[in-house]
């Protein structure tokens, strides 16, 4: 505790409260002792001083005493009570000597009524020490106290006998009518020797509660035992009046007495409760002066028996039987202490063995270091903890087993340790590397006591619990595949990085990397490879990037380098450079992996971010994510810095997805349909549902829009139910009222393996609105690599025994096409429109789609051309064998008010026929019997 913290402490407070009041004490004391010199300027005065105020001090003491009695409890109540009582004797005997002296002016009679309350304080206050006493907890203990007491007591009898009481004794027997005032003569010494005797006994054995109250009760006895023994020497007792300085001696003994409850609450107050330690050094003394008492007691009594064989006279026989008494008592203690010292010495052997065994057979090592640091003893645990002897480290500095890089932090350690008080902080507890046998370092914990100026270092090796800590804290940082730092721990390199003495370095960037094809590796030849994959790019990008810099795997085939800036203020150096990074690791990254017998290309797609004043580590990471999908968006295998425009078409994405999923809560779409014409005869063979999104705000959005910006697996899935439920019943409904024309519907692969509830399946959508057999297509995209082939031909066979006609959307545009083509029960053919839309101008792209067309014919497959906007394209696709069309060549999508009339109508003008054909108003729907490849579809 520093000299401030000190002075202001609860403790330094009460401390300053008890000098001041000592030193009123002190005062007060010091001025009755200067007025009784002087013999207070007046005779009267001194009188009326040394009776009515030593009876006042002795009423204060009694008062005090009680007051401390009633206000605590507990085992001391009774010796305060009593102490009370006794100075209220010494009050009562005071007013009753003042009584006559003041007030009536004549001497006091011997004996008289003061001498009974005078003689009634000492016994209260014998009881009173003997309950402040510790009490012995054995048979010879309390025997031992007696013998103490007895000893003291009668070795003080026989220096008082012979120096005084043996004359006044003597007197007595020669003036027979006078034996009351001898044996008062006699009572008066006697008292005061069984007092002192209790005092003195009683010194070494009081009770550790309320120390200081306990030692400055029996300071104020002990004074006015004094005072006692000085007034009832023969010298003064014949020459003493009221008001001498000897009254001085009385009055201070009564006023420690009603000091000593104000001592005690002053310690209570203390922190803890509890009495300051006592110093160390001052317990052996204190049981040097106990262990030596009784042979003091012994060599005072031998002193008064020599006084008198020197001065010649007759040894008295009280003096020889006191003698006696105390040297009997002296054997008797001493053949007690020998027998208690012989059970102590036995016990201590017992417990040293037990000890030992303990210390020996403990698996931790028990080192005792002197103050200067040299180990004096060392367990024998030290062998199989540090492979070191226990003999070789004797006599070591401690310094020397530590490492160098801990050293420091453990001596700072233990000199904060030792300069802490005992009390507040008994032990600490310290890990550092210690040397073993066999040079290498031990990870060690130990607790640490103060042992006679030294150190006691119990220590245990927790070598394998702080790799265990080191291997837990790297696996949770860590991606268990690639070893690579994971997001945390790259999100925490980020924050240094933004956090540190680099804060403001705008050459600090954030690379997002995206596997492009990883998916199809695993979908190709398996899990295992794709994570024997992900292991190498690890171990590329960890080889790619610098020391200083970080490289991670956020998850999946997704990872993150972090490059931090060298200090260069040219930004657009720094990007450049930092773009080249990016480059080298995109090109690193997209060379051939070799797995297995394999060799598999994958490529990437890297997004970079740039440090901003200010910025937070999730906005620099988003803002690199943001760039990485531009890039894959812009087409895959690419480098994209990010731009603020980025998180402004983020948000314009997610504003209008949330308008989305409100327009299908609030009913905002409507259903269109497209006429799909046959280009021999130009009649409607099928109609397309098309769903149109018009939002609160008036604009309407096709559905490449709001399916491109919709983000959200569930809101296309309930679309796509809503699109089916409506096309379904839309179409019931013209078949019902005279125009069976057939309707087709793009549904994703996936939702046609959805699981849902029973009423919202195709199977219980045609039952329940009655669509007639053939008069529903399902068109299915080929492009989504995570539907299962063999769940979606069983899924497609069940709807074709239904009646449900199946069509290959976007033939000749996805890499599954062929594969589609060979296991699914396929009945349409849909030419993706980018097939269409150069068939006339690209000789290639003509060739491409006759090739493909010819496939559909060889197959018996009708089919369809998407996107036919020209007449051109008309004559072009059916010179190729096309038999089906749809697109702006014929008619955009329709509401179902203009459907209805186009289909009463019941053909369109198709380039190149001569004329318009009549048909039946909304043409035929053949219904196709026979084999995959003999059954006539209905046309689309």
């Amino acid at each position: 505790m520093s000299a401030l913290g000190a002075l202001f402490s609860p403790r330094s407070a009460a401390g300053s409260t008890g000098t001041r009041s000592r030193i009123l004490l002190g005062l007060v004391c010091a001025g009755y002792s200067v007025g009784a010199a002087v013999g207070w300027g007046s005779p009267r005065v001194a009188v009326f001083m040394g009776d009515f105020g030593l009876a006042a001090a002795a009423l204060i003491a009694a008062v005090s005493c009680l007051l401390y009695a009633r206000a605590v409890g507990g085992r001391l109540r009774p010796a305060w009570l009593l102490f009370s009582l006794s100075s209220l004797m010494a009050a009562c005997g005071n007013a009753v000597w003042g009584w006559y002296e003041v007030v009536l002016g004549v001497p006091v009679p011997a004996p008289s009524l003061a001498d009974v309350f005078f003689l009634c304080f000492a016994p209260p206050a014998i009881v009173g020490l003997l309950v402040l006493a510790k009490r012995p907890v054995t048979r010879a203990g309390w025997i031992c106290l007696g013998l103490d007491a007895w000893l003291i007591g009668g070795s003080l009898l026989t220096l008082a006998w012979s120096l005084a009481l043996a004359h006044t004794a003597h007197l007595a027997g020669a003036e027979e009518a006078n034996v009351a005032p001898a044996a008062l003569s006699l009572a008066y010494p006697l008292l005061d020797i069984v007092l002192v005797s209790m005092v003195l006994a009683l010194h070494f054995r009081r009770s550790g509660v309320n120390r200081s109250a306990v030692n400055t009760a029996i300071a104020a006895l002990a004074l006015t035992v004094l005072s006692d023994a000085v007034f009832t020497s023969p010298l003064l007792r014949s020459t003493y009046h009221s008001g001498q300085l000897l009254d001085a001696g009385w009055f201070a003994g009564s006023l420690l007495l009603a000091y000593a409850p104000w001592a005690a609450r002053r310690a209570a107050r203390a922190p803890g409760g509890a009495s300051p330690p006592r110093a160390a050094g001052s317990r052996p003394i204190a049981g040097s002066l106990a262990a030596l008492t009784p042979y003091l007691a012994a060599a005072v009594c031998t002193l008064g028996i020599l006084y008198n064989v020197v001065d010649g006279r007759r040894v008295d026989r009280v003096v020889i039987f006191t003698g006696c008494t105390v040297v009997l008592a002296l054997v008797v203690r001493q053949g007690i202490m020998l027998l208690d010292n012989i059970s102590l010495t036995q016990e201590l052997a017992q417990k040293e063995n037990h000890f030992r065994s303990l210390v020996q057979g403990s698996s931790d090592v028990i080192m005792i270091a002197a103050p200067d640091g040299t180990l004096r003893y060392v367990s024998p645990a030290a062998a199989g903890v540090y492979g070191r002897d226990a003999e070789d480290l004797v006599g070591a500095e401690l310094s020397s087993l530590i490492h160098p890089d801990d050293l420091g932090r453990f001596v700072h350690e233990v000199r904060r340790f030792l300069a802490a008080p005992p009390h507040e902080e008994p032990t600490t507890r310290i890990e550092c590397r210690f040397r073993s046998g066999a040079g290498d370092w031990l990870n060690v914990e130990s607790t640490v006591n103060r042992h006679q100026g030294g150190l006691l270092l119990n220590s245990r090796d927790v070598t394998e619990r702080v790799r265990l800590q080191a291997q837990l804290q790297h696996n949770a940082e860590h991606d268990p595949l690639t070893d690579l730092p994971n997001r945390a721990l790259f999100t925490a390199r980020v924050r240094q990085a933004l956090g540190g003495r680099r804060a403001s370095d705008p050459g600090t960037a954030v690379l997002f990397i995206d596997l492009d094809g990883f998916k199809q590796v695993n979908d190709t030849i398996g899990h295992q490879a794709g994570d024997e994959l992900l292991i190498q790019a690890g171990r590329r990008l960890q080889d790619s990037v610098r020391a200083g810099d970080t490289a991670a795997r956020l998850g999946g085939d997704e990872f993150a380098a972090l490059i931090v800036g060298d200090g260069t203020r040219d930004q657009g150096a720094r990007e450049y450079q930092v773009h080249e990074i990016a480059e080298r690791l995109r090109l690193t990254l997209s060379q051939p992996y070799r797995i297995g017998p394999n060799e598999v290309r994958v490529a990437a797609s890297i997004g970079v971010a740039f440090a901003e004043p200010a910025i937070s580590p999730t906005d620099l990471m988003r803002n690199a994510d943001l760039a990485m999908y531009r890039a894959k968006a812009g087409g895959k295998d690419r480098v994209e810095l990010y731009a603020p425009q980025m998180q402004a078409d983020v948000v314009r994405r997610s504003e209008l997805a949330a308008r989305l999923r409100s327009a299908l809560r609030d009913g905002e779409f409507a259903l269109l349909h497209q006429p799909v014409v046959h280009l021999a005869s130009g009649s409607v063979a099928a109609v397309a549902a098309q769903a149109r999104w018009r939002s609160a705000q008036g604009i309407l959005f096709t559905p490449a829009e709001f399916l491109r910006v919709s983000g959200d697996d569930d809101r296309t899935a309930e679309l796509g139910r809503w699109l089916l439920e409506e096309a379904v019943a839309q179409a019931a409904d013209r078949a019902r009222a005279g125009h069976p024309v057939a309707v087709s519907v793009r549904l994703p692969a996936a939702r046609l393996l959805e699981t849902g509830p029973p009423l919202g399946s195709i199977e219980a959508l045609l039952t329940r609105h009655g669509l007639p057999s053939g008069a529903l297509m399902i068109e299915v995209a080929d492009s989504d690599p995570r539907v299962s082939f063999d769940a979606l031909e069983q899924r497609l066979v069940a709807l074709r025994r239904l009646g449900v006609r199946i069509a290959l959307d976007g033939f000749g545009s996805g890499f599954a096409a062929i594969n589609a083509l060979r296991r699914l029960p396929i009945d349409v053919l849909k030419l993706d429109r980018t097939l269409v839309e150069g068939v006339v101008e690209s000789a290639r792209l003509h060739k491409i789609t006759s090739g493909l067309l010819r496939i559909a014919g060889d197959l018996g497959l009708q089919s369809v051309a998407d996107g036919v906007d020209v007449p051109e394209q008309v004559l072009a696709l059916r010179a190729m064998g096309c038999t089906h069309g749809q697109g702006m060549a014929f008619s955009g999508p329709l509401d179902e008010y203009r459907l209805r009339r186009a289909l009463v109508r019941g053909e369109f003008p198709v380039a190149g026929v001569p004329g318009p054909r009549p048909v039946m108003a909304g043409g035929s729907i053949p219904l196709l019997t026979g084999s995959h490849a003999e059954t006539p579809v209905p046309p689309t």
